[in-house]
């Protein structure tokens, strides 16, 4: 029935919205005549109710009246009739009418528990209903007095099932209190006593069905829960004026903090008998607690859970229950409340002073103490509630939290402090959970690293996940995947930070020039990042000098204060105090040294240990606490006159801050003395009568000025010892000891004077510094995972991880670590292992994590190239070794955009040159013919038939091989290297030519070859896309070039793309960079030193890339020395029987016109060209008098059109010179066809006719410049001599016909040219003898010419037609042409 809800008689309108805190629809009358009716039923099937006749007590013994319990109940159902008007629930009654009279049978020990239980459910359906409204009379009243009731119930037991349903039901209608609307309305008091009662239930429920003892524990489970999700709606202010109250008024009472110090309360102790539940608590005269529902009663209830802590301790235990589950099951019970109640209310506990105040101090030490229990569920369950604790209070618990890593976490995480496995697994586990908050790592290093009190928090935690991923001696395990996510998580929030604009990059502070007070410097904002990123570097470089300045001072005390005192950290002057405050704050001091120093007897000495006690604070603390935190600093020494002047300054010190116990320092002194001797007794393994309590008592008396000190305080004194040894030799360093509670009160202590909490946002301000330490441990951290783990998603993990770094890397310019993640990338990557493998593709595509490591190495150096130096090398091996195994494209890298494609510019051979093997080769047996090759091809087929077919995983891995390379995106490296920094860029190239290798003599293809070409490529495609930063890489391509051409004798691919190379380069840098014409222009000459052999093979091309050179960047060649390394390049063509030399000299003719239209400094350009088309003639003769018939006909037919080529100006001196090189050219051919067999020079007699022809005609091309000479008549005549030599030679013993019939006409066509021009005529026989050695030659030629010329009826009259017509070429000049 309890859990039925009356239907309102008159149902709500369609959308209508229902206020929550208006009084339920349902009728009134039938909900409680329902419930009365329910009990009465129950309470007739008893027969001691059932008809019973009970006597009012007057001695009347006729009236027989009900028992009161039933007459309530009757009197509250004819009540309850006059409630039904308008059949609804009225607020206006007074709750306690409808609710005393089951109360009363709750609380009546006549009733038993089916007659209880049905009361409760009546009960429990009122408040689970919501029909005790907040604004109903009395409401406060009413709701207490239900608690009241229910938590002091009383029933007789029938049987164990339905005492436990009833225990059920207080549960029930306990949880019904807290959650229902009139829970407002609950005073302090009352729901400190729900949850006393609820514990109750939960204590007595262990020794019955397992039914109510879950239920038992989750109903108390939702109790606290009820209870601080209260704490969000309270108001700050109200709530600050009852502290003030509460403080004023009710210091010492209730449940306070110090009755919990030792486990004792009253409030703890709810043990009861039998079925009793229990009575009130102490807290019920506490005037806070009689205050409505708020912060006194939470503060209890933490107080109350955290003395639960303790309980194995006090409470005896049950000899049924296993000893080692009930120490675990109650603080696990315990710390679950607590991570309840903490869960939520924890985002609005900074509002309340009292309860952050027992946050700050007794939870968060109770939780330190259980850190470290050998309980990995406790210990889970700690680090849940700190973790809450620091998401909403970090600001508010700086030290707590320093000393929970430093105590905790650290020590446990840690296999040498002794911790198992699983504790060192739960506090990693906690510690990732903590590094996954993105701001966490920045924030532990603000305020721990940079504070001069704290301990490096940040740091200490980088090097334990570091060495916590590290597999030591073992296979990796789960300890270390969970270590390095923590790590990589840290690093990634690090890196997403880079994504926002900074702020704040890395500060360099200046150097202290003076000393100042430094211990008290306070940051102005912990909100203006201006003013606390400056303050957190200073005191940053305030604590790295003072390590150092410690290192110093544990070596030599006074080279330390001098270092100290050079760096400003002390004054030039040394005083106690700074001194006293040097010893109280640094870590890291050694503690021998620190007791020796503060023990001496020098005045100075004695003043800085006077100054060192007075850093303490002893308010409110015991004697013996007071001495141990004292001695915790350092090691008191052994000398007694050290110690007697070390607790003479303790003395002082805790007398002047706790009067009320002692009258003199005389008193504390001695009593101090009296301590350190009882420590030494009790813990002294040598000591073996130890020191009662009385001896104790009775060796102190009368020494407070002749009174005796209280017997308690000395008591508690002789037993704090005994059980807690005051240790004389504290724990040398800072970090990793257990926190005793000495050093935790002067941790409260410090936290009220420490600096405020910086809170990091998203940019990274302090991220340079953190990256600093933690990149070398994080990349070598990554690596050792990587190589040890096989599950994918653990490789991403990695892969992001080492993408973080990189990024990191780069933004904060550390290329010394990008450098270092290459490496250690690459090794992954498999492409750098020297060990063969048969399919390297296949075995590629088959390995994940190779293939990962691949795609994240080419992502660093696309993307982070330009911080890239040393790691070039790295890169280059693995695109060598994807070139190798076919991986890389035919085409991998292009041209820059403004040019032309580089295929067209480049021969076939050295396209052809550059295609790469496919992916996968198949090999095929080459055909044979006969019986045995046939038979060979079928044992071919047979042996490597299972070879040839690859299976569907080998096509599966090839594909995904493939697809890895296209993802690398390696050409990309090289197309966009003109965006790299120059340092970056130059080590690339370097690390190309060192890669290439450089071989000392090449004849011909070799191991490696391939290699070579590729990187040399790859060289000249970075040359091309950074033309405008040509100097930073022309030297050292220059002379891998050059290497390449001097070292090469034979032809090859190698040797064939550096010449083309450098060409390349040089026609696309040539109209670009005019200030380097000349030395690109002389790089060329590299060409000149080609091995004969390989200049034959290729001086085709060679032409063709030079006519291109010449074409785009005529007008860029201004030197001399350039255009005479462009002739001996055109001078190589002639030596080769393809050679093109059209092409030169219709260049050249081009040359010549531009040039003239151009205007400017001409003549020498001009003079220039005239020299290039002589060393082409020059060329030309050489090769005219080769011994293939093919080859001399054919030059001499280029060297034909070379020299009657038109739109060349060659002057007359540049003629004579050609005539010198024709008539060597006429007299080698003659000697060759006089002393030369026939058979190796065939057909001499075409190249005879082709010569003579040539002489003709060139003379006649140059007649007009040469005419007007003095030397004319000088060659005319050495041009007739030479024809009469060839008329007259003999071939095979007799004369040429066709020279025979050839010769007089050219003599002749000549004749009539000067005769026409006026040369050579009779008027001039006087002057001269021209026209008689003229005739003299002819006629030895052939004698009919003179008539033929000069008949005596044409006296040199020639017309025009007449003299044209000569120059018509006759059609053997033109047959021999062709």
């Amino acid at each position: 029935m309890g859990g039925l809800r009356a239907a309102a008689p008159s149902p709500a309108p369609l959308g209508a919205a229902r206020d929550p805190l208006a009084p339920p629809r349902v009728a009134m009358a039938c909900v409680v005549a329902s419930e009365v009716a329910t009990v009465l039923a129950v309470m007739r099937r008893n027969v001691r109710w059932g008809g019973v006749r009970y006597d009012g007590g007057d001695g009347g013994a006729d009236e027989h009246l009900d028992h009161p319990l039933i007459a309530g109940l009757k009197s509250l159902r004819r009540r309850a009739a006059g409630w039904g008007g308008g059949g609804r629930w009225r607020d206006d009654v007074d709750p306690l009418l409808y609710l005393r009279p089951f109360l009363d049978v709750v609380r009546s020990d006549e009733t038993g528990a089916p007659i209880t239980g049905a009361a409760l459910s009546s009960l429990h359906k009122m408040l689970s209903l919501d029909l005790v409204g907040p604004a109903a009379p009395n409401v406060a009243e009413a709701m207490g007095a239900v608690v009241d009731a229910v938590t002091g119930c009383r029933f007789e037991v029938t049987d164990p099932a339905s005492e436990e349903a009833v225990l059920a039901r207080v549960l029930q209608v306990l949880l019904a209190c807290v959650r229902g609307r009139a829970a407002p309305a609950l005073s302090n008091r009352h729901v400190c006593a729900i949850v006393s009662t609820c514990f109750r239930v939960v204590q007595q429920a262990g020794t019955k069905g397992e039914l109510l003892q879950r239920v038992s524990r989750q109903t108390m489970q939702e109790v606290i829960r009820c209870v601080f999700a209260r704490l969000l709606d309270l108001d700050a202010t109200m709530v600050a004026d009852e502290q003030v109250r509460l403080i004023a008024n009710c210091k010492g009472q209730g449940l306070g903090a110090g009755e919990l110090d030792n486990g004792r309360s009253e409030y703890v102790c709810l043990n009861s008998s039998g079925d009793e539940v229990g009575s009130g608590t102490a807290v019920a005269q506490d005037k806070a607690m009689m205050e409505l529902f708020g912060v006194p009663c939470m503060v209890e209830i933490l107080q109350f859970l955290c003395s639960l802590l303790n309980v194995a301790e006090d409470i005896e235990v049950n000899p049924r229950i296993n000893p080692i589950d009930f120490d675990e099951d109650v603080p696990l019970f315990a710390l679950g409340l607590i991570n309840s109640a903490i869960e939520l209310s924890a985002s609005s506990i900074h509002r309340h002073p009292k309860l952050l105040a027992f946050v700050q101090d007794e939870l968060f030490r109770n939780l330190m103490r259980f850190g470290l229990s050998m309980s990995p569920l406790i210990l889970s369950t700690v680090c849940s509630i700190v973790f809450t604790l620091f998401y909403h209070l970090r600001h508010e618990l700086k030290l707590q939290i320093e000393a929970f890593f430093s105590c905790v976490i650290l020590r446990l995480a840690q296999s040498r402090y002794g911790a198992s496995y699983q504790q060192q697994e739960v506090a990693l586990e906690a510690l990732v959970d903590f590094c996954r908050q993105k701001e966490f790592m920045a924030e532990m290093y603000a305020n721990m690293d940079c504070d001069l009190q704290c301990s490096n928090i940040c740091e200490d935690l980088a090097n334990l996940l570091s060495k916590s991923a590290f597999p030591v001696n073992s296979p990796l395990s789960a300890l270390n995947v969970l270590a390095s996510d923590g790590l990589i998580a840290v690093i990634q929030a690090m890196a997403e930070r880079t994504n926002n604009a900074p702020r704040h990059h890395h500060q360099t502070m200046a150097e202290i020039s003076e000393y100042f007070p430094f211990w008290q410097l306070k940051c102005e904002s912990n909100k203006d990042p201006d003013q606390w990123v400056k303050f957190v570097h200073q005191q940053k470089g305030i604590k790295k000098k003072l390590m150092v300045g410690v290192e110093h001072f544990n070596r030599d005390k006074k080279k330390g204060f001098e270092f100290l005192q050079g760096a400003h950290l002390l004054p030039e002057k040394l005083d106690p105090h700074n001194v006293a405050l040097f010893f109280r704050y640094t870590p890291g001091l050694d503690k021998n040294l620190l007791g020796e120093y503060l023990g001496n007897h020098d005045e100075f000495s004695i003043q800085v240990l006077h100054e060192f006690a007075r850093t303490f604070d002893f308010k409110e603390i015991n004697l013996d606490a007071a001495l141990r935190l004292f001695l915790e600093t350092f090691r008191l020494p052994g000398e007694s006159q050290k110690i007697q002047r070390i607790l003479e300054a303790f003395s002082e010190r805790y007398y002047e801050q706790s009067p009320q116990i002692f009258v003199n320092i005389d008193a504390a002194l001695v009593l101090s003395y009296s301590v350190i001797l009882l420590n030494t007794d009790q813990h002294n393994m040598r000591v073996k009568r130890k020191m009662t309590e009385e001896d104790f008592i009775r060796n102190n008396r009368r020494i407070n000025g002749g009174n005796d000190l209280p017997r308690e305080f000395l008591s508690e004194i002789y037993y704090s010892i005994c059980r807690n040894e005051i240790r004389t030799i504290p724990e040398q360093g800072a970090g990793c000891s257990e926190m005793s509670f000495s050093r935790w009160v002067d941790l409260i202590w410090k936290s009220k004077r420490t600096s405020a909490y910086i809170a990091c946002d998203s940019c990274a301000f302090l991220d340079h510094d953190m990256f600093s330490i933690m990149a070398g441990p994080t990349v070598a951290t990554i690596s050792v995972v990587f190589d040890n783990v096989e599950d994918e998603e653990v490789l991403t993990g990695c892969i992001d991880g080492f993408l973080s770094v990189a990024k990191l890397a780069a933004f904060y310019r550390l290329d010394d670590v990008l450098n270092d993640l290459l490496v250690a990338l690459c090794k992954f990557t498999t492409l750098l292992s020297s060990t063969d493998i048969d399919e390297p593709v296949t075995a590629f595509g088959e390995d994940t994590k190779a293939r990962m490591a691949t795609v994240a190495v080419f992502t660093i150096a696309t993307t982070y190239g330009d911080h890239i130096h040393s790691g070039w090398r790295s890169i280059v091996d693995c695109i060598l070794k994807l070139h190798k195994i076919g991986l890389l494209p035919s085409r991998l890298t292009g041209d820059t955009a403004d040019d032309q494609n580089s295929s067209d510019l480049l021969p076939s051979k050295l396209a052809s040159s550059a295609v790469a093997s496919p992916v996968l080769t198949v090999s095929a047996p080459k055909r044979s013919y006969g019986l045995m090759g046939r038979f060979s091809q079928l044992l071919y087929y047979d042996s490597e038939e299972p070879r040839s077919q690859p299976t569907e995983q080998q096509l599966a891995a090839q594909r995904n091989a493939s697809e890895t390379a296209k993802k690398c995106q390696v050409g990309t490296i090289f197309t966009e290297s003109k965006f790299l920094q120059a340092d970056s860029l130059s080590n690339l190239a370097r690390a190309l030519i060192l890669a290439a290798g450089r071989p000392q003599k090449i004849t011909g293809s070799f191991d490696g070859e391939g290699t070579s070409v590729f990187c040399l490529e790859l060289l000249i495609t970075i040359t091309l896309n950074n033309r405008d930063r040509i100097v930073l890489l022309w030297q050292g391509v220059y002379e891998h070039i050059a290497h390449i051409v001097q070292s090469t004798v034979m032809p090859c691919n190698l040797v064939e793309k550096a010449v083309f190379g450098l060409l390349h380069i040089c026609q696309r840098l040539l109209p670009y960079k005019e200030n380097l014409v000349d030395d690109l222009l002389r790089s060329v000459q590299l060409i000149l030193k080609l091995d004969a052999r390989v200049a034959d093979a290729y001086c085709e091309n060679i032409t063709l890339e030079v006519a291109r050179l010449v074409k785009a960047s005529a007008t860029h060649i201004k030197s001399q020395m350039g255009w005479r390394t462009i002739i001996s390049l055109i001078c190589i063509t002639a030596r080769h029987p393809d050679a093109s030399d059209s092409d030169s000299v219709n260049c050249l003719a081009r040359w010549t016109h531009e040039v003239k239209e151009a205007g400017g400094d001409a003549n020498r350009i001009l003079e220039g060209i005239a020299e290039m088309w002589l060393r082409l003639v020059q060329a030309l003769r050489k090769v005219c008098t080769d011994q293939r018939e093919e080859v001399r006909n054919h030059a001499l037919l280029s060297l034909h059109r070379c020299l009657v080529t038109d739109g060349i100006s060659i002057s007359s001196s540049t003629w004579l010179m050609s005539f010198d090189i024709i008539f060597q050219l006429l007299d080698e051919l003659l000697e060759i066809a006089q002393n030369h067999s026939p058979k190796d020079f065939r057909n001499m007699e075409m190249s005879l006719l082709h010569a003579v022809k040539l002489l003709c005609k060139v003379f006649l091309q140059s007649l007009k410049d040469l005419s007007a000479q003095s030397s004319f008549g000088k060659l005319w005549l050495e041009v007739l001599d030479m024809i009469d030599r060839f008329v007259k030679v003999k071939l095979r013993g007799r004369r040429s016909e066709k020279l025979q019939e050839a010769i007089p006409e050219l003599v002749k066509n000549v004749l009539m040219v000067m005769k026409a021009s006026g040369i050579l005529s009779k008027t001039k026989a006087g002057e001269n003898s021209l026209w008689e050695a003229t005739w003299l030659r002819v006629n030895n030629i052939l004698p009919v010419l003179q008539s033929e010329v000069f008949p005596d009826n044409d006296d040199n009259n020639t017309t025009p037609g007449e003299q044209n017509k000569l120059y018509t070429p006759t059609q053997s000049d033109r047959n021999a042409e062709q």
